[in-house]
Formats: C-alpha cells, sequence, structure tokens
C-alpha cells in the first residue's frame, strides 16, 4: 500500500534547538478556508509548539496559516488561532506525562497532505544547551566542506 504524501512546511529550526526524541503523527481540526491555505502552502510552524493544558487535548498553539483569499471576510479564519490536534487518549497521556515529569516539551516538525488529509508531524524533544548548537553547527561545516573537497576532484 502506498501512501501519498505531500510535504507542505518543515519546521528546520526545531531539530537545530532541540534533541527530537519520539515522533507522533497526528491530525488537525480546520475550518473550510484554512485547509484550502494549507493546500496551497500557505502554512508556517517556525514559531508553533504543542500546549496540552489538561491533559486531555492537545493545541498547537502560534502556527500561522495564511487566510485563504478567495473566502470572503465572513468565512475566512483567524491566522494564528489555537488548533486541536487529533491524537489518542493513550499518546495525549503520555505527552503529558513526559511535559510535565521530565521537563520536555512538544514542537511541530513538519505539515504534509497525507491522501488528502492534512496532518502534522509533532516530536517529544529536549533542549540542546548552547555546546550542543556548536557542536552541531561545526559538524555541518565539516561535511559541507568535505562535499566541498570530494566535487573539486
Amino acid at each position: 500500500m502506498t501512501e501519498n504524501i505531500k510535504v507542505l512546511a518543515n519546521n528546520r529550526k526545531a531539530s537545530f534547538e532541540y534533541f527530537l526524541m519520539e515522533k507522533f503523527e497526528a491530525g488537525l481540526v480546520l475550518h473550510g478556508s484554512e485547509i484550502k491555505s494549507i493546500r496551497a502552502g500557505q502554512v508556517s510552524i517556525q514559531e508553533a509548539y504543542v500546549d496540552i493544558p489538561n491533559g486531555h487535548e492537545a493545541w498547537l498553539i502560534e502556527s500561522h496559516i495564511a487566510p485563504y483569499e478567495q473566502a470572503g471576510q465572513h468565512f475566512n479564519h483567524e491566522p494564528k488561532r489555537k488548533r486541536k490536534l487529533l491524537l489518542h487518549k493513550k499518546q495525549i497521556r503520555e505527552l503529558f506525562n513526559d511535559i510535565r515529569i521530565k521537563g520536555m516539551t512538544v514542537v511541530p516538525t513538519r505539515v504534509y497532505l497525507k491522501d488528502g488529509r492534512a496532518k502534522i508531524e509533532i516530536a517529544l524533544a529536549k533542549g540542546k544547551k548552547a555546546y550542543d548548537k556548536r557542536a552541531t553547527i561545526a559538524k555541518r561545516d565539516e561535511e559541507r566542506s568535505n562535499e566541498r573537497a570530494s566535487r573539486v576532484r
């Protein structure tokens, strides 16, 4: 069975700022004009994060979905509104306990269409220290220089 996936937004900053531990796939509760904007690629998750305030529901906060141009003013949506994430109770409970007990956070890593439905990949993450970020930058620079050297030969 082949899955039809089209990635619309990546959060490249998340892997730099955090150690990504475990990844989950979640559905999004959207308005009609929001799914149209997502399909047009007008979505940003750079500043977004996931909040689980009561341990029963997960919410995507600070994600930006641009207003849909063809929708009228009355039918359009608020660009930065809270959006409910569709996860199993067991997954929400597991995330909530990791946030509360271990001091971790949950960040969105990418938004994509899977068989015509908007999905978001979220990751349980632990913040990196400054020296971890420096090590990541050094490793990336070394890979680039090795790639350049192999291209020249």
